[in-house]
């Protein structure tokens, strides 16, 4: 609040183009409030760069227009929704305020992960090297001077048209945590990586949805706050698994290691040119990601007796469908007190196990604090269901809102 965000928009052909300002969360169910107007604003056709050295996109975009973020702005995940003038097409620019503010809940989206796989304009991501396009290695770096195309996998869904990930795996929780009342400010994974009291703001520091790609500055940064007394929510999967390297030159990061061991996500062949040393992100989450990286399952309860399950009424071997996916954690650390408190098989689609077994663990702090990891992308999918909202579909297929998911997320 008190700075200026400057915004660069390209429209091909030239025109104009009217901002509309919003704030995201619950509002009596709509999910947004509109906070401002900027325009029309003529806008020029702005120049697609040329690849870098691995295929870095790099834009140098002249600004469009200046939004003065208000003093009153509090924290948020907002959007600029984009309107051309002329034939009315549509798209966003996403971004998150922030404050210094201590509070109970500190809400950290995944934009790293946004921003891998972002192949702005075409087959630009961190999975493509020129000559393949699922590629797992160290041969692409991706800028955040560039927009978000529209997301690539899991759904066909246009609306994630210059929003990342947001929508599809994080917008629910959001949703629901705003309509519970909970005291929370927001933060981008860079500014885990950047200021070392990003996590300890909070008495608990939440991982949501895809939050695949993180700095090693991130990973001494959250578990520093573990251990000075901060509870972690990893309502995430395939959390911590790829280590980047940032570029401030550029605003881009490359992807050069593992957080995890040789082979322990039965790799591709590409990934054997990264680094696998310790941390492990099991010695963080206490679960991580493991071979086959990708399938789905049933949140299977293994330990009713957990406070996790309080009031949740769930007993021994009780199933919530299709929860876990569509990347999940395993191999569970052994770390002092860690329970497994949801386990199970997973599959590449229903009745066909892939040999995956994924679990869900809890795991005490030093200062009764504790670490949760949901092992599953789709937690939110069982909290609320925000209007556009898409289940997703593939391995499995989660069910939607569901009070015992919502009940322990209350726990």
């Amino acid at each position: 609040p008190g700075e200026t965000l400057e915004l660069m928009i390209s429209a091909d052909p030239p025109a104009p183009v009217q901002i509309d300002i919003y704030r995201l969360g619950y509002y009596q169910g709509k999910g947004g409030r509109w906070m401002t107007q900027v325009g029309p604003i003529d806008c020029p056709t702005q120049a697609t760069p040329q690849p870098g050295d691995l295929r870095l996109m790099n834009c140098q975009w002249e600004c469009t227009a200046k939004l003065p973020i208000k003093v009153d702005w509090v924290s948020g995940v907002y959007v600029a929704k984009l309107t051309e003038m002329n034939q009315k097409i549509q798209s966003y620019i996403i971004f998150v305020v922030r404050d210094d503010r201590k509070s109970d809940l500190v809400f950290q989206v995944s934009d790293h992960t946004w921003q891998a796989y972002n192949r702005w304009p075409s087959q630009f991501s961190l999975y493509d090297d020129g000559k393949n396009e699922w590629h797992w290695g160290d041969r692409a770096q991706v800028s955040f001077n560039r927009p978000y195309g529209k997301y690539c996998q899991i759904l066909d869904a246009p609306l994630s048209i210059g929003s990342g990930e947001f929508f599809l795996w994080e917008f629910p929780f959001l949703f629901w945590i705003e309509r519970e009342g909970y005291d929370v400010t927001y933060v981008s994974n860079t500014d885990t990586h950047r200021d070392p009291n990003t996590a300890t703001r909070g008495k608990g520091f939440l991982s949501v949805g895809h939050d695949e790609y993180w700095t090693i500055e991130m990973f001494r940064n959250v578990q520093s706050a573990i251990q000075s007394g901060v509870s972690v929510g990893f309502f995430s999967g395939n959390a911590v698994c790829g280590r980047i390297l940032w570029d401030e030159a550029t605003r881009s990061f490359q992807r050069i290691g593992v957080f995890g061991p040789p082979g322990g996500t039965r790799e591709f062949e590409s990934m054997s040119s990264l680094r696998h040393e310790r941390p492990y992100a099991n010695e963080l989450m206490g679960a991580h990601s493991t071979g086959p990286v990708a399938g789905g399952a049933d949140w299977i309860c293994s330990l009713p007796e957990h406070w996790m399950y309080e009031k949740t009424g769930m007993k021994l071997g009780d199933r919530i469908e299709g929860l876990i996916g569509w990347e999940y954690h395993g191999d569970p650390a052994a770390i002092p007190g860690l329970e497994i408190i949801a386990q199970g098989p997973t599959q590449s689609a229903p009745g066909q196990l892939n040999g995956g077994h994924y679990t869900a663990t809890i795991y005490p702090g030093p200062q009764r604090n504790f670490v949760f990891n949901a092992a599953t992308c789709w937690w939110a999918d069982g909290l609320s269901s925000p209007s556009g909202y898409q289940s997703p579909q593939v391995y499995t297929t989660p069910r939607g809102v569901d009070p015992r998911v919502q009940q322990m997320t209350r726990n």
